[in-house]
């Protein structure tokens, strides 16, 4: 058998998509762009629309070029349900729930209004209106491939950019069944399987939340003890794709049920370890997707509707840039939030793929047009990196904080204080009372307006990347104070900042005695657990005006502190007892 006969078409696809991989990444950090657009373009050369046009003539093209597009969209979408999971380990039900009003409200108008302007612009330009408003919800969807890991999570952009994402992963399902319902073929099994589905849906949701609860804890011990990352990762897989499963059988998005895993295993003490064993696994799933996006693109085709095909993007780009800008200023956010989560939003999704391939399955749309929407979608998706620089720019341009002068010496050695909210401005004034140099981080536009407005010494930036710690002098750093409430961030930096500097004092806010102990775990130097202290204060001031003796209710409340200690000590497997409190009545 010859050489060239001996390799499989999946092989040499696996090659050139790891090769893309080994080239893509380091290139493109090497000068600090994204490899969002390094994919794409990879995509671009080697599908069958680039090199691929020419394999015929040129046989060893077959090579370097992917041979079977079709075998990547099963690797595409799990890329996609990986993103998802990953995003769902980042929250928590706490914390979505607390983002529910956005969710439902934002995230609503903006997938109906937007869609309905879309659909009424299509309408008038002489598209049949069943089909008008098909495209009109398709173009109206987001990329959540391509929005999060630009914007994160934990920006007031990154909030708002989220709470609209997730509305559109929940409307897929429903919006996919009305297309159903309107096909001219269609009598009412439409909407009466929406109803099921969504029935059937509510129960399976119900029964992974009670068994996710029940049975990931007892899992992930399990495969702790064995100290085996290789059963650690089969359990991680394990429960990623079984619900991504669960959820598709019913008739929902696999994506759904990807996010509800990794919201489950977030509530547990083993969700750092889960994120750290499939983070490259996402990362070369996604970067599958994205090849897929640039193998869709025709560069023939462009250019023979060149203008068109850019007149429908501008288009597409702007209007949905607006509607979201103005529909966020309306619900309260500030001129530079609104303004780059509208520019950032404004792309089509991949998911827009999906709901065109629905609607010309339900003859509202002709397959021309289809395509021609496919490659207006496709090109919105490789300009999503530009969008977000040219959202971030117009952002500072629009409402920049006043200009103050601060010292900015890195190499002096001075305090870094990590989140800059209510507990970070009366650290920094402590310090500065007893002329302590600081300067404080945080990734909230607003906070920093009114912090230097106020002459505190801050800097805007998400201290979760190294570069930015680098710049503010981390090297030279006195210590690290964390004041930030997200509580899996905080062990995250904690973690980071440990690695690089074993020996920088690292001081970080905690809620409580479990969270405390998890810090010290991750490294902490020392953990405040805010809550307990305010606790006891609190029984101290009621006992003693309930009329009980200071000595015993003194001692009731250094014993218990205690407590507190001994149990931080053992779930931080501590060698000494922690401090709960500076102060000379404590030790």
């Amino acid at each position: 058998m010859h050489g060239a006969e001996a390799i499989s078409p999946v092989m040499s696809d696996a090659l050139v998509i790891l090769g893309a991989a080994g080239i893509v990444i380091p290139l493109f950090a090497r000068f600090r762009v994204t490899p969002i657009i390094g994919f794409i373009l990879v995509g671009l050369l080697v599908g069958p629309y680039g090199l691929g046009r020419m394999v015929m003539d040129y046989e060893w093209l077959t090579h370097i070029t992917i041979s079977e597009p079709e075998g990547l969209e099963p690797f595409a979408e799990f890329g996609i349900i990986l993103l998802l999971f990953a995003i769902g380990l980042e929250l928590s039900f706490n914390r979505l729930w607390q983002l529910r009003k956005l969710v439902f409200g934002l995230g609503a108008l903006e997938l109906l209004v937007i869609g309905s302007m879309l659909a009424a612009v299509l309408s008038m330009m002489g598209q049949y209106w069943t089909g008008a408003m098909a495209l009109g919800l398709a173009l109206a969807f987001s990329s959540t491939a391509l929005v999060l890991p630009i914007s994160g999570t934990h920006t007031p952009v990154g909030r708002a950019a989220l709470s609209m994402l997730l509305f559109e992963d929940i409307m897929i399902v429903p919006v996919i069944f009305l297309l159903g319902a309107l096909a001219p073929f269609a009598a009412e099994e439409g909407l009466t399987g929406l109803f099921d589905t969504l029935l059937n849906g509510l129960i399976v949701v119900v029964v992974m939340m009670v068994a996710g609860r029940l049975l990931l804890p007892r899992l992930f011990a399990q495969a702790a003890r064995t100290k085996s990352p290789e059963l650690f990762l089969a359990a991680s897989l394990l429960v990623v794709i079984g619900a991504s499963l669960a959820t598709a059988f019913v008739g929902l998005s696999p994506i759904v049920g990807a996010l509800i895993a990794g919201l489950l295993i977030a509530e547990t003490e083993y969700h750092n370890e889960v994120e750290g064993i499939m983070e490259p696994f996402k990362g070369l799933a996604l970067g599958i997707f994205l090849i897929t996006v640039g193998m869709g693109i025709d560069l023939a085709v462009i250019w023979e509707h060149l203008w068109m095909i850019l007149s429908a993007v501008v288009g597409v780009l702007v209007l949905k840039a607006l509607v979201t800008g103005i529909l966020l200023r309306l619900m309260g956010a500030r001129r530079s939030t609104a303004t780059e989560t509208g520019i950032l939003m404004a792309s089509p999704s991949e998911t827009t793929l999906i709901v065109l391939a629905a609607a010309t399955n339900a003859l509202l749309i002709q397959p021309g047009t289809a395509q021609f929407w496919q490659i207006v979608t496709a090109i919105g998706l490789t300009v999503t990196p530009l969008l977000a620089l040219l959202g971030r720019y117009v952002a500072r341009r629009i409402e920049q904080a006043p200009a103050i002068e601060l010292d900015d010496n890195p190499d002096d050695p001075r305090v870094i204080i990590v989140g800059f909210g209510r507990v970070g401005k009366l650290v920094a004034q402590m310090l500065d009372k007893h002329d302590k140099a600081y300067v404080g981080i945080d990734a909230d536009v607003g906070l920093i307006d009114e912090a230097r407005h106020a002459g505190y010494n801050v800097r805007f930036g998400n201290a979760m990347r190294a570069d930015v710690l680098d710049r503010l002098g981390i090297d030279n750093a006195s210590a690290v104070i964390l004041t930030m409430d997200e509580h899996i961030s905080a062990q995250r930096l904690v973690r980071k900042v440990r690695d690089a500097h074993p020996e920088l004092p690292i001081i970080a806010r905690a809620r409580d005695s479990i969270h405390a102990a998890e810090l010290y775990r991750a490294g902490a130097s020392t953990a405040v657990p805010e809550t307990l202290e305010s606790s006891l204060q609190l029984s101290e001031a009621a006992l003693v005006d309930l009329g009980v003796a200071m000595g015993p209710v003194i001692a009731s409340i250094h014993e218990k502190r205690d407590e507190f200690r001994d149990q931080i000590k053992e779930h931080g497997a501590l060698e000494h007892k922690p401090k709960l409190r500076t102060s000379t009545a404590d030790s």
